[in-house]
């Protein structure tokens, strides 16, 4: 399995054939182990995302064309993963896309949020309000 030639439909296709989850944590576990590290430098305040409660940054990086292309990483091999989600829904997208794009939906039908401890998904819906503030910013 490659990051880069995974989409999101793959990964709701795979939710749905992975019955245990178990299993379906160790496929987003293996998504994040895709992720490229960020260097020491770029895991400051700026790119930190606040509301986790692991450390997580996010880091976007705006074209010629508009499209904002996001690059994560977290301390935590879960979230790590979760991070990897998160960049395969928004990541290459104008801010208008972003915008239009309606993550809650997404992980609704993923069933995540139901599966992550309180903490965690509060976490990961904080990820999404930081995506949605980078798209205002663009």
């Amino acid at each position: 399995m490659s990051l880069e030639n995974t989409t999101i439909v793959e990964i709701l296709d795979t939710f749905e054939f992975l019955e245990d989850w178990e299993d379906k944590y160790r496929y987003i576990i293996d998504l994040g182990r895709q992720l490229p590290p960020l260097a020491e430098h770029e895991m400051s305040d700026e790119y930190k995302v606040r509301g986790c409660q692991s450390q997580v940054w996010l880091i976007p990086e705006v074209s010629d064309d508009g499209r904002i292309y996001l690059r994560g990483d977290s301390d935590a091999h879960i979230v790590k993963g979760l991070v990897a989600m998160m960049l395969l829904i928004f990541s290459g997208k104008t801010a208008e896309e972003i915008k239009a794009t309606d993550a809650r939906a997404i992980l609704d039908q993923l069933g995540l949020a139901s599966h992550l401890s309180p903490g965690r998904a509060n976490g990961l819906f904080a990820m999404v309000e930081r995506i949605y503030a980078i798209a205002d910013a663009n």
